[in-house]
């Protein structure tokens, strides 16, 4: 029962007892979210998903679903897909993990900062992961480089603390290899996004602005660990500078239309010292490495050394770069520039 009381006389005696109010505590005023509202399950023939800004980082559950077309159009804190057979799957930007498990026939378009996958079969992915895939007891599962656009997806990279730049979508460990057989493999290099995942049409994406189209993507195309077209690669490094994505984007349009392709590319940290022992001294940029990170694009092609220092040349003065001087030059850079960020991303 409440305690009952009796207000003093300088309150007014014979004023009505009244019951304590009872205590409040700070997790009771929170707004808890309902799982609910971050599970998709039992869809069969179905298109559903969330549109941006219905997950905010939260979990997300995908489950036992069948035949149908999913989009999460939103950044979260992991995600877990278990039992789905058939599928079409979209999953936004995940802070955290996407895991994958007894999953087959499925097609996906995903990004997260750790991928793995488990008991699975069948699988196709369009992957964005900012650390080594993994996967394990899983066969046919077959990899491409993340490739999708929509005006909100930039924020959500950022928000999940992921860099474009940052894919190791061809970098595949088997935890449990069979000898003498392969258990995942590269899709064919011309495999666009249709070709895997539709574009939603039901009312609830109406208002999404979507592109396929891969110039337009927010993660750059790479070729990955594929058989390089060429003998000649080449390194160029961009220093934080205002509108540089924009800069990169035109950079990596241009040598495409040159027939040179992007083997891989990497954003990080460069401390003038680390420029100085991977590079040797470069004086000029020894106030840029303070401005924000670089970011290091790998091409190969025919002449492409030559290509990518005509296109230097032809960027604003403003533009702080470094590019290999010769062919016999960029082979040194680019294995010194492997190894200083293999010894990064191991610490």
């Amino acid at each position: 029962m409440g305690c009952l009381f009796s207000k003093g006389s300088d309150q007014g005696e014979g004023k009505e007892a009244e019951e304590e109010a009872p205590k409040t505590y700070s997790w009771d005023k929170k707004d808890r979210p309902d799982p609910k509202d971050f599970t998709i399950e039992g869809l069969k023939g179905e298109t559903a998903g969330r549109v941006p800004g219905t997950v905010n980082g939260q979990q997300f559950i995908i489950n036992n679903c069948q035949d149908s077309c999913i989009y999460i159009f939103d950044h979260s804190a992991s995600v877990t897909v278990d039992n789905c057979t058939g599928c079409k799957i979209f999953i936004g930007p995940s802070k955290g993990s996407v895991f994958l498990r007894n999953c087959s026939q499925c097609d996906m378009v995903l990004a997260c900062q750790q991928f793995r996958s488990r008991d699975c079969k069948s699988v196709d992915i369009l992957l964005h992961c900012d650390t080594q895939p993994i996967i394990e007891s899983s066969t046919k599962i077959r990899f491409g480089c993340f490739q999708y656009s929509y005006p909100e997806l930039r924020d959500q990279f950022s928000k999940s603390g992921l860099s474009g730049y940052n894919n190791n979508w061809s970098n595949i460990h088997d935890f449990t290899p069979v000898p003498g057989e392969e258990n995942w493999a590269l899709l064919p290099l011309e495999t666009k996004v249709e070709d895997v995942l539709p574009v939603p049409e039901t009312e609830q994406f109406s208002q999404m602005m979507v592109s396929t189209d891969v110039n337009d993507s927010f993660v750059p195309l790479s070729h990955g660990k594929r058989r390089k077209p060429a003998d000649e690669s080449c390194l160029i490094l961009f220093f934080h500078i205002d509108n540089g994505d924009e800069t990169m984007k035109k950079f990596i349009l241009n040598l495409k239309n040159e027939e040179s392709v992007l083997i891989e590319s990497k954003q990080l940290e460069l401390h003038y010292e680390d420029v100085c022992r991977i590079f040797g001294e470069l004086p000029h940029l020894k106030e840029v490495t303070k401005s924000g990170p670089v970011t290091a694009l790998q091409f190969n092609g025919k002449d492409v050394v030559q290509k990518c220092q005509a296109f230097v040349k032809d960027l604003a003065t403003n533009v702080p770069t470094y590019v290999s001087g010769d062919p016999d030059a960029a082979k040194k850079d680019i294995e010194n520039w492997r190894n200083f960020v293999e010894a990064q991303f191991s610490m």
